[in-house]
């Protein structure tokens, strides 16, 4: 385990334990949702330089195009429908 993690985890774990009150014998539940909270931020933390993230965007992007070039013709077409009706 590397110290930064030990310390995030710690001191949420803390966090954690102060905002119920200061509970005798909840320690190890508190360890283990500040342990969850960590490795769930792990998974969604992007790249030191952002890379992923950018990728990421510009793929949403792409996406975000094809569908106006498809589905926004569809959508026009369905709405000239319903108002000839």
């Amino acid at each position: 385990m590397s110290h930064n993690k030990d310390a995030w985890v710690s001191q949420r774990a803390y966090s954690l334990w102060e905002s119920e009150g200061r509970p005798d014998g909840r320690g190890e539940s508190h360890w283990a949702q500040a342990l969850r909270e960590f490795e769930q931020l792990e998974l969604t933390k992007a790249s030191p330089d952002g890379n992923d993230l950018i990728e990421k965007l510009k793929a949403a992007g792409r996406l975000m195009r094809i569908y106006d070039e498809v589905a926004a013709p569809a959508v026009e077409n369905d709405r000239q429908i319903k108002a000839a009706r």
